[in-house]
């Protein structure tokens, strides 16, 4: 089973928990930032471990093929000195280290595998940590804003909202009516500014009705004049 599929099993029953509980979002996303870096832990572990176990076998390895090539040398040793009895143990010994040699070269094969296999794992799960930090800040502040955009609609679509302005028109009728009572006390009053306005505008009446005579009698002398210089 790869990483993924692991991962996905433990953060997908967590989520699945929050969801029940109508968790809000920014701790699904801490959940799943903090699953991934635990799954990343685990697994940098499990492949040092394996990386461990290859440096094991290598030398398992190394150290056979050392017996197998000794072995070999003692055969030829043996045949050189007639005892062809002792060759043949020793070329068996021989076989034995080179089998199990071969043996620890196929082990080591699919360790080779499993570890190319963890790290490009590897490598894809902290390019999506890296990528789900990244957006943490954006889907929080997302998350935020739209509860908040949430809560105004709720506001704007009460019947709380429509009673108030209804209360704040009310007021406002009844602070008309008490300018429309404050008005009607000062009523056909005159103050002493409206007095000094009426003296000025009887002052300008008296020099508007003073011009229009000197404007009539300069016309009626006008013509007058006239009519004498006809006879």
């Amino acid at each position: 089973m790869g990483i993924f599929s692991r991962f996905t099993d433990i953060v997908n029953s967590n989520i699945n928990s929050l969801l029940d509980k109508a968790e809000d979002p920014e701790k699904m996303v801490r959940l799943i930032i903090q699953e991934m870096e635990d799954t990343l832990v685990e697994v940098r572990s499990t492949s040092a471990k394996t990386l461990a176990n290859k440096k094991d076998i290598t030398a398992q390895i190394s150290k056979l093929e050392a017996e197998s090539a000794d072995w070999g040398a003692k055969a030829e040793l043996a045949i050189s000195k007639d005892r062809e009895d002792l060759a043949r143990a020793a070329l068996q010994e021989k076989k034995k280290c080179s089998e199990h040699a071969e043996a620890l070269q196929k082990e080591l094969a699919i360790v080779d595998e499993q570890i190319a296999k963890l790290q490009g794992e590897i490598g894809q799960l902290q390019e999506k940590l890296a990528d789900a930090k990244a957006r943490q800040k954006t889907i929080i502040m997302r998350q935020k804003t739209v509860s908040s955009r949430l809560d105004v609609k709720r506001t704007l679509d009460s019947t709380k909202v429509e009673s108030a302005m209804g209360r704040f028109e009310q007021y406002e009728r009844k602070i008309d009516d008490l300018e429309s009572q404050v008005d009607a006390y000062d009523l056909g009053k005159k103050t002493l500014a409206d007095e000094f306005a009426e003296l000025e505008t009887d002052d300008k009446i008296d020099d508007e009705l003073a011009a229009l005579k000197k404007k009539v009698q300069g016309s009626t002398k006008s013509g007058a004049s006239k009519a004498k210089a006809k006879k």
